[in-house]
């Protein structure tokens, strides 16, 4: 934060200034006490304080496909989450559908909430632990994932982060 004006002349100078100086120099310390006064201490803070962090993932599906589609997220995607759940890795999870989506707009947001982003030692950990979960390794999943991109496209992906009252 900078240092206010009238704080920022040395010792010297402000000794040597002169009363119109000096009177200028105690009116601003006076305004500047003044506003301080006027907030209460609580009104100094910030009204919002960081929260969970929200990942999500724009999804559109082809035409045709989203009962396939559908079949994935309450079959594999539902299991994994509620693993991660169970695992205190993930707070929850949610499926949004864009109901009046535009042209080039996804047709689906899968949310995923987390307390905090992993270290790259967490990920290792629990990417090991998920495909001793799911039977399978990284790359059986990445193929699975390159199968359903035949018919789903991942559009785009967002990590934002909640903000919370403090009051």
């Amino acid at each position: 934060m900078a240092t206010p004006f009238f704080l920022e002349a040395k010792a010297p100078a402000f000794a040597r200034a002169e009363g119109k100086h000096m009177h200028k120099l105690v009116l601003a310390a006076v305004g500047a006490a003044t506003m301080t006064l006027a907030f209460p201490l609580g009104a100094q803070e910030l009204p919002v304080r960081n929260g969970n962090f929200w990942d999500v993932t724009s999804v559109s599906v082809d035409d045709g496909h989203f009962p396939e589609y559908a079949d994935f997220l309450a079959g594999q995607f539902r299991k994994q989450s509620e693993f991660a759940i169970s695992k205190g890795w993930m707070k929850g999870y949610h499926i949004l559908s864009n109901v009046n989506a535009r042209a080039d707009e996804p047709d689906l947001y899968l949310v995923r909430i987390y307390d905090h982003v992993p270290t790259p030692a967490e990920d290792i950990k629990r990417e090991k632990e998920m495909n001793a979960f799911v039977a399978q390794t990284t790359r059986q999943q990445a193929a699975g994932s390159g199968q359903r991109a035949t018919f789903r496209h991942l559009k785009g992906n967002m990590m934002l982060q909640e903000l919370l009252w403090t009051h």
